[in-house]
């Protein structure tokens, strides 16, 4: 298992200022949504999530779609 496959990050503007890895999609999922709901309340907040291995944005928010 990669221990950093799913990578999680909070930008404020264009700046990261919280990182984390997990190898679990399970975990990493979890993390997603309790960071949505723990820092979406942050000014100009975005929460991302990556699959390294794959090289692909699994989730977004605010959702840059609508």
């Amino acid at each position: 298992m990669d221990d950093e496959r799913y990578h999680l990050t909070l930008y404020t503007g264009a700046r990261p200022v919280m990182q984390g890895w997990w190898g679990s999609w399970d975990t990493a999922d979890g993390m997603f949504t309790l960071w949505i709901g723990k820092h979406g309340n942050v000014e100009a907040a975005r929460i991302v999530l990556v699959d390294e291995k794959e090289r692909r944005v699994l989730g977004s928010w605010p959702d840059t779609d609508e």
